[in-house]
């Protein structure tokens, strides 16, 4: 088989990349080591308003509103309760948000194939294992936050990582009122904190932290957390365990080179601070398949620069040194006292600001780079 474009992975960052090169004539293929795309899921799916407000997201598959945020001290006495005045997050049945995903680019020309796991390119031709080779013009590695792509191409790698473990399961309806419960606490979730948010129909329980901090494994922690987590509601039928590793390092500055191009978490793709990557790997599937684009119809390498993770790292350098700043939060005492400083004025801005405002993941159509319509 040939194609122009070989995405590896079909998460929300391939399939959408993949999507608008097939809106672009590109004829695209995406593989995915998964043999379902219901199964090896490692987001809780949570959209933030901003995400909400500028991507066509069906709204059958999204939960309530949540306007209310609760941050709870490790001692989980008298958390800070923040209410925006707007809906700020809505929880995904990611499940058939990828399902969604995948229609739309099929319909859009996409071939997409399951169960073939990406091998390494030789020559313009991928192997891989469960499939036939595929002669690619050009490969998107969309493939997680230890990307294979990324290693085989000699782009930049993912290095600083958070590890997460959350439960799913369903709840009875009416049992709970939106609500995102934040619990900051070292000794469950060192450099992040524990959550409990629902969908309406789930409940989505989790923790995550740097794992060399961990003092016993992550699943023994999310256990002991779900145990009492605040705002969960019970279970009413079977359990579903999800994780994986989150990058928190920024976007990486390498992501592109004359063989292929990194998006999503493979990417970096991810706030260094909420470790949110739902809405960057949107906005960065827009530039990438721009790119792409530009770069195959003319062959000019030079069309790459434009995908710059230096650049976009550059307008957020307040997250990453928030972000350094969070992971040194290590000490009970500390966390308490932290989100003390919470109840303050200034302290509930700030707080606010993070969790409501627009700045998560900054825009990257200020590169200034579209691509010419094609010339009838």
């Amino acid at each position: 088989m040939k194609v122009d474009v070989l995405v590896v992975g079909a998460g929300l960052a391939g399939l959408h990349t993949a999507r608008l090169l097939a809106e672009r004539d590109l004829s695209v293929l995406v593989v995915d080591r998964r043999r379902s795309l219901s199964s090896g899921i490692r987001t809780t799916g949570i959209f933030v308003r901003r995400t909400l407000e500028d991507f066509d997201l069906p709204g059958h598959l999204l939960g309530p509103g949540v306007r209310d945020v609760l941050l709870y001290p490790p001692s989980r006495r008298d958390p800070v309760r923040l209410t925006s005045d707007r809906d700020e997050y809505r929880v995904a049945d990611m499940p058939g948000i990828y399902e969604h995903a995948r229609g739309e680019a099929e319909s859009a020309g996409v071939r997409i194939r399951l169960g073939a796991r990406y091998l390494g390119r030789s020559g313009g031709v991928v192997l891989l294992e469960g499939a036939e080779p595929v002669a690619a013009r050009f490969v998107v590695g969309a493939d997680g936050a230890r990307s294979t792509v990324a290693r085989d191409l000699g782009l930049d790698v993912n290095r600083r990582l958070l590890v997460g473990a959350e439960l799913v399961h369903p709840i009875a309806s009416g049992t709970t009122a939106p609500a995102f419960h934040c619990v900051l606490d070292p000794r469950i979730a060192p450099g992040y904190l524990g959550w409990v948010i629902d969908d309406g129909h789930h409940a989505h329980v989790g923790v995550a932290g740097y794992p060399g901090a961990m003092r016993a494994g992550v699943r023994h922690l999310l256990d002991e957390f779900a145990a009492d987590g605040p705002g969960r509601a019970a279970p009413v039928g079977p359990v579903e365990r999800r994780g994986g590793p989150i990058p928190v390092g920024g976007v990486l500055r390498r992501l592109a080179c004359p063989a292929g191009l990194l998006v999503g978490d493979a990417a970096g793709a991810v706030s260094p601070l909420t470790a949110g990557g739902l809405d960057p790997c949107l906005r960065m599937s827009e530039l990438a398949a721009d790119v792409t684009t530009g770069y195959l119809r003319t062959g000019d390498a030079s069309v790459l620069r434009h995908y710059d993770g230096g650049a976009l790292r550059a307008r957020f350098r307040g997250r990453l040194a928030l972000r350094r700043a969070f992971a040194g939060l290590r000490s009970p005492a500390f966390a308490e006292a932290a989100v003390g400083a919470m109840r303050t004025p200034a302290g509930r801005w700030l707080a606010a600001r993070v969790l409501f405002g627009d700045g998560s993941f900054p825009d990257v159509d200020a590169h200034g780079y579209s691509v010419a319509p094609v010339a009838d």
